[in-house]
């Protein structure tokens, strides 16, 4: 029993085809451009895929998963009203599933991936932004308006990086953005004192520092450079520590930039959950890095698609 995912990313797409245990048989990639082209390819690449019984959507948000609607998001220019699950309905006469690109993902990490076995997980993001999916009681949950999770937008101190247009906010702290707006502060204030940051030689390069830059300094034993991660580690465990103690998860799986830097993290966010939890909680939950890689796009969207069809 075949399946067929869409990844709609904002500079990338894919079309993939798989089974109900999240393999990949078949794939195909291209540039997302205007709305007419891209819903074009797609189209292309799922005539091209043969005989499948449903279609998973995964995209960022907003968007209505009830609806099958995509309303312009951010990243995704001219994707204005979209209601391509009747669009692809209509085309291929097979059940379409859409959701946001966070729910979509805790849904892979679910089944396939490092929260497999668990019945209340939550999936964090943490890559350009920070967003989550909440798997609760065995179930994704979506919320009232398909809003739940949006983890990234609650306030973590009255100032700080700007992340989900909010100063101070969890996404402002902990995401590639907000590493970069950490470490660029700290350098300003290094070069205005006459020092040299590790990750930045001069006030020309402010604009260009990343959180790439940041990590290779800090996995070179760079201090500043561990002192920026530290911070984001710090607040990191802040944000992970409400979720714990409101939503008592067995597991909590983090893509992206910690999976990537988990060393230079963990240690300051195991810090502030030891000291802000209700030790009950916990001691039951799990954070552990994702476990689907470089694929967990592709096996997000094919995941939609097995658990709408009925999971199979």
């Amino acid at each position: 029993m075949a399946f067929v995912g869409i990844d709609i990313g904002g500079t990338k797409c894919s079309v993939v085809k798989g089974d109900k245990d999240g393999n990949i048989l078949d794939k195909i990639r291209f540039d997302t451009t205007s709305f007419e082209d891209t819903m074009s390819n797609v189209i292309s690449a799922v005539e091209a895929m043969g005989d499948f019984k449903a279609v998973g959507i995964s995209c960022g948000g907003p968007l209505s998963s009830e609806r099958g609607v995509i309303m312009s998001p951010p990243n995704l220019p001219g994707w204005d009203d979209v209601h391509i699950v009747d669009m692809l309905k209509e085309r291929f006469g097979v059940p379409v599933f859409l959701q946001n690109d966070a729910d979509a993902c805790a849904l892979a990490e679910w089944k396939f991936g490092a929260g497999k076995g668990s019945r209340n997980m939550i999936f964090l993001t943490f890559g350009t932004g920070m967003g989550a999916g909440l798997i609760l009681n065995g179930a994704l949950y979506s919320g009232s308006s398909n809003c739940a999770g949006e983890i990234g937008h609650i306030r973590m101190s009255e100032h700080g990086p700007v992340g989900y247009g909010k100063e101070g906010s969890f996404e402002g702290f902990c995401s590639g953005s907000g590493i970069a707006q950490l470490g660029t502060t700290m350098a300003r204030a290094m070069l205005q004192r006459g020092e040299t940051p590790s990750f930045c030689a001069s006030v020309a390069e402010l604009d260009s520092i990343t959180a790439k830059t940041i990590a290779e300094c800090a996995n070179r034993g760079e201090t500043d450079a561990i002192a920026v991660f530290e911070q984001c580690g710090t607040m990191l465990g802040r944000g992970l520590s409400i979720l714990i103690d409101v939503l008592n998860p067995q597991k909590i799986v983090i893509g992206s930039v910690f999976a990537r830097c988990e060393k230079l993290l963990r240690d300051a966010m195991e810090r502030v959950i030891d000291a802000e939890c209700i030790s009950h909680a916990a001691a039951c939950c799990e954070v552990v890095p994702a476990g689907l890689g470089e694929s967990i796009g592709d096996i997000a969207a094919l995941s939609v698609a097995v658990e709408g069809y009925g999971g199979v």
